[in-house]
């Protein structure tokens, strides 16, 4: 308590105090109330930390992609089975049955 009443006497023998009242406005303005607050800084780097997961998730699927397409692309049974899953073809002496 002694540390706060020290600078407290230096900042009232320093100032006026309508220029303490002012530059207290202007902190509470600043770290609180407007657009650049402390609150408003929080959010933004939460919304970048998930912009970031985002973007490698985002990585590691292109590259699962690109090898999934460099599969079908050298192989024609890559290509069968794959039309067979995804798009339910079938052979014409073939049945086939899908069970959920």
């Amino acid at each position: 308590m002694g540390i706060f009443r020290t600078v407290f006497n230096y900042l009232i023998s320093r100032y006026t105090k309508v220029q303490l009242l002012i530059i207290v406005a202007i902190v509470v303005f600043g770290f609180f109330i407007s657009e650049s607050s402390i609150f408003a800084r929080f959010s933004y780097d939460a919304k970048i930390m998930e912009l970031n997961d985002q973007i490698e998730h985002y990585r590691e699927k292109t590259v699962e992609d690109r090898q999934k397409l460099q599969e079908l692309q050298s192989d024609k049974d890559h290509i069968e089975k794959f039309a067979r899953e995804n798009y339910l073809m079938k052979k014409a002496d073939e049945d086939v049955f899908i069970i959920e």
